[in-house]
């Protein structure tokens, strides 16, 4: 219920948003309704000029003094007909201008809601990013969406029709008959309690219905991300029984409810066709008792009054249960809205970034624990220099990388920019200035080129091929076929590990930061292009200051500074030969990888020196 009072005011806010526009729409829908009633009084005329009845009802007067004046009984029905043709005409123009408004206040709500939407999750934090269930994301930002604007577009100017039609046919009815009105009128409350609790268990239902619908959802969005591996596997039956298992639970509780709204509908249509006999039935024995003040005319006028509103008012349970749905998605929605934007917490100051990094006294741990992951961390990079940050999985390494594009805040300690307090620092502005390349990049499904021009649209076509050249993939993509214009399949499906690599660096590098952070980003390369990459970055600028974060060693011996993370801490700190020399861990990960290499390449270059290797 907490979700659906939110949900509530939030259709509210966004309502306020849209005033001008939703007046217009529902005083146009209440004026359609009412129109509408006007039709039966002209078959009450048609029929009353038939019958040769002196009360011809109210449009008699209208039509005799401005239409008719003395014609006969066939041209009076003639002309009445005529005017029933043009006053429909009359009501499709005003529908139709009707339909524009609701259309254009329809697309300025979807339009609103998406682009805030996805506006405030692009501010999200990164942990929040990192735990998100996406197909829920994504459920909110369609489905939902359009629930709600469905609800504000089509169920509010519904309430406002039937009420405007039932107000409207009662206070004609009452005109002609008020005790066959009231007898009309016993359904009303058992519309409105039947479906202000058909709304009630909608309201409960459909909640557990969305989340059901969510996970379905993220299973089918992790398969079809995940394929290959599932292949890789031959995991496809367990992939299946876990979606079955899944659409069997949204699939029985979507039942379930269907089977509530079946019920609800018979009901709704028995009581509805049971008003319409008893309102028949009574104006028959008024008639047979010989009630002077009915004609067969006012009858039937009668009867099509009743059902000008008794369907619109049946049909207020689907409305009302409509309203509980939009509230619940309205609610989800207003969920992810609610939560707090990385930028609140935001620096101002935009100084000159060269690279000067000094980490002190760090400390940090995530939002879901009490453990510190990182233990008062204290080093320094100065400007150009090369860091190779190496150590156990868990040790932190990646951790300090976020740090530096403030992904994630530290909690204790200082880190300085440039003499500058991190947390000081404009972050959008940081950002441009600290190139980040993870493990696992991202491509889109676009082509060669464009992956590697994505944040700069406007660059020139020499410097992305420079900045080709300079990541060692420029051979790579004049072996494709179409060249830099080959379409990357859906996340670089289509690239093989190294190559999705060296796309993400050429993106990188293409804007030049002062800071650049390889998150293992180099692991998906052989040594020789890993070294041959390293080198160019750094004649390209040997003032860009460097942090590769690696698990091998042969990627960090050429660093100017390599440190060794162990339990949060910086365990050992200097150049490759001072660590290989010194016991600890970054000798014992030497002894290991770095020999097997060595032999390696030993043994790949047809022998020679292995001392001239390790050198």
């Amino acid at each position: 219920m907490k979700t659906s009072t939110k949900g509530y005011k939030y259709i509210l806010q966004l309502s306020l948003i849209f005033l001008p526009l939703i007046l217009i729409v529902l005083v146009m829908s209440y004026l359609d309704s009412a129109l509408y009633t006007e039709v039966p009084i002209f078959v009450q005329f048609i029929i009353a000029t038939l019958e040769g009845s002196s009360d011809k009802g109210e449009l008699w007067g209208f039509l005799q003094n401005i239409f008719l004046k003395g014609e006969t009984t066939l041209m009076v029905v003639i002309y009445a007909s005529i005017g029933l043709m043009l006053y429909q005409t009359f009501r499709g123009v005003f529908k139709f201008i009707m339909g524009l408004f609701r259309n254009t206040l329809s697309q300025n709500i979807i339009v609103k809601m998406r682009k805030n939407l996805y506006k405030h999750i692009q501010t999200l934090s990164y942990s929040y990013h990192t735990n998100a269930d996406l197909g829920d994301l994504i459920q909110r930002c369609t489905s939902d969406v359009d629930a709600v604007q469905g609800f504000i577009c089509n169920d509010i100017p519904t309430v406002v029709s039937v009420f405007a039609v039932l107000f409207s046919a009662i206070f004609k009815m009452f005109s002609i008959s008020p005790n066959l009105t009231w007898i009309s009128l016993i359904i009303l409350p058992v519309a409105f309690f039947s479906s202000f609790f058909y709304c009630l268990y909608v309201q409960k239902e459909y909640e557990k219905v969305e989340n059901l619908e969510a996970e379905l959802m993220t299973v089918m969005q992790e398969n079809l991300s995940g394929v290959r591996v599932v292949k890789a596997f031959a995991n496809e039956k367990f992939e299946i029984d876990k979606f079955e298992k899944k659409n069997k639970a949204y699939h029985d509780k979507s039942l379930r409810m269907q089977k509530i709204s079946a019920v609800f509908w018979g009901f709704s249509d028995f009581t509805t066709l049971a008003q319409m006999a008893l309102t028949m039935t009574y104006a028959v024995i008024l008639v047979e008792k010989g009630d002077m003040s009915l004609n067969l005319a006012d009858v039937i006028t009668l009867i099509t009054l009743v059902g000008t509103y008794i369907w619109p008012v049946r049909s207020l349970g689907r409305t009302i249960g409509n309203m509980g749905k939009s509230a619940v998605a309205a609610g989800r929605i207003k969920e992810i809205l609610d939560l707090p934007s990385e930028y609140l917490d935001n620096g101002t100051k935009t100084p000159i970034i060269t690279g000067n990094i000094v980490f002190d006294d760090v400390y940090f741990k995530f939002d879901d624990t009490d453990k510190h992951l990182l233990k008062g961390l204290s080093f320094e990079a100065k400007a150009g220099e090369t860091i190779a940050l190496i150590g156990k999985t868990g040790s932190g390494k990646s951790t300090v990388a976020h740090l530096l594009a403030r992904l994630n805040d530290y909690q204790g300690g200082s880190i300085k920019l440039d003499g500058v307090e991190l947390k000081d620092i404009e972050k959008e502005y940081l950002r441009k200035n600290v190139g980040l390349i993870l493990q696992e990049p991202f491509l889109y499904s676009k082509t060669v080129y464009e992956n590697i021009a994505i944040t700069n649209k406007t660059v020139p076509n020499d410097k992305v091929y420079e900045a080709a050249k300079l990541s060692a993939i420029e051979k790579d993509i004049k072996g494709f076929e179409k060249g830099y214009d080959t379409i990357v399949g859906e996340k670089g499906a289509t690239l093989s590990g190294g190559q999705k690599q060296r796309i993400a660096i050429a993106r990188m590098v293409l804007e030049e930061k002062p800071i650049l952070i390889f998150d293992d980003s180099l692991s998906a390369l052989d040594t020789e292009t890993d070294l041959m990459i390293r080198n160019a970055l750094k004649t390209r600028n040997k003032e860009t200051t460097t942090f590769i974060i690696t698990h091998r060693i042969t990627a960090a011996k050429t660093a100017d500074k390599i440190i060794v993370l162990d339990n949060g801490c910086v365990s050992q700190m200097g150049t490759h030969d001072e660590l290989i020399n010194s016991p600890g861990l970054y000798k014992k990960l030497w002894e290991i990888q770095g020999n097997l290499e060595l032999e390696f390449l030993n043994v790949l270059n047809g022998g020679g020196d292995k001392d001239a290797l390790r050198r």
